[in-house]
């Protein structure tokens, strides 16, 4: 079974929705506000990708935290204990497989190589 993690109300969360209702591509969606995220699952992303992919530096929730917070994220640890205290500032969406991260972010381009979708162009 394929998941989406994010947020229902982001911009791109609801491409990568859009796209996958497109393509016919069912996923299970985990809605981070509703459910949380279990330590179990962001350490095995965090064993998959560098935490520097995994927060994003550039949303208002990174850009919210005081600066002495940011400066003590430095590695995975500090970015898991950040990631479960603030899912908002998990990079979204999150395309799952089986425990694999497929992809983080949403791009067309990516979606259409994961899926064997050919390209109209």
């Amino acid at each position: 079974m394929i998941k989406l993690y994010g947020i229902p109300n982001c911009s791109t969360v609801k491409k990568a929705r859009d796209y996958l209702a497109q393509h016919d591509v069912k996923v299970e969606f985990h809605d981070f506000k509703k459910s949380g995220l279990s330590s179990a699952t962001a350490q095995n992303w965090l064993q998959q990708r560098d935490w520097t992919e995994l927060i994003n530096r550039k949303g208002l929730t990174w850009r919210a935290l005081p600066d002495e917070q940011k400066q003590q994220v430095t590695d995975s640890f500090s970015a898991l204990a950040l990631m479960k205290e603030k899912t908002s500032a998990i990079k979204r969406p999150l395309l799952e497989q089986d425990g694999k991260l497929l992809h983080v972010g949403f791009d067309a381009a990516a979606y259409d190589k994961i899926f064997n979708v050919e390209n109209e162009s």
